[in-house]
């Protein structure tokens, strides 16, 4: 990128650690972060990605201050969508996506031909770092963020609304779990931290078990 203050960029946004420390490194070398883009699912209007109320990742958008663009879609046609975002998102002048894979290559190969198609360009800030080492800096750089679904057969759901903290990752080094949860072993959501400007505020949840997993649910 030749001046990246001038590319406006989309966020692929999960609402959990690593999309948004993926933005925050973004931000950090420049680049101008204009939407969040966020898949929510069709039949029951939640995040294709953790399962949350689109509302939740709404009201979090609006903690920090990024439109947020919420398409809907069905699994058959999750990269229709996706693409037609990404090719109305160009037309209001974004010129790259943001995206917060670490180390599964089957889905960066998806990222670049899809951004291919669309005519964008792509960068993954975490690529490849190591993950304790994201971890270590997320909850250094002063991020807040809670678990909100395990794999039943390898976190208890005990584990739900637990803070990522040194704690947490010390716990997770001892179950020889992959720090960031690659495998999809744990998920987020960010409720606070330096992007944000104001606190994303939990009124009420109750854990739930669906397909084999656990999720902190009704979360508002």
């Amino acid at each position: 990128m030749s001046n990246q203050k001038e590319i406006k960029a989309v966020c692929s946004w999960s609402g959990g650690k690593d999309s948004c420390l993926a933005l925050y490194r973004a931000r950090q070398d420049g680049v101008k972060v204009s939407y969040l883009l966020n898949m929510v699912r069709e039949e029951d209007g939640r995040s294709a990605s953790h399962g949350l109320r689109a509302e939740v990742l709404a009201a979090q958008a609006q903690s920090l201050g990024i439109p947020i663009v919420q398409p809907r879609t069905a699994r058959d046609k999750y990269e229709e969508v996706f693409k037609a975002a990404l090719l109305e998102l160009k037309r209001q002048g974004v010129a790259t996506g943001i995206f917060g894979d670490i180390d599964f290559n089957p889905h960066r190969e998806w990222i670049e031909r899809v951004c291919e198609e669309a005519g964008i360009g792509f960068s993954l800030p975490l690529w490849e770092d190591d993950q304790k080492q994201l971890l270590m800096e997320f909850i250094e750089a002063g991020f807040e963020a809670i678990v909100v679904s395990v794999k039943a057969d390898i976190l208890g759901k005990e584990w739900l609304g637990r803070k990522i903290d040194h704690d947490f990752v010390k716990e997770l080094t001892k179950l020889n779990i992959r720090p960031c949860g690659e495998a999809g072993e744990y998920h987020t959501l960010v409720v606070d931290g330096p992007l944000f400007e104001s606190r994303l505020e939990i009124l009420g949840t109750e854990a739930v078990e669906k397909n084999g997993r656990y999720f902190l649910d009704s979360i508002s």
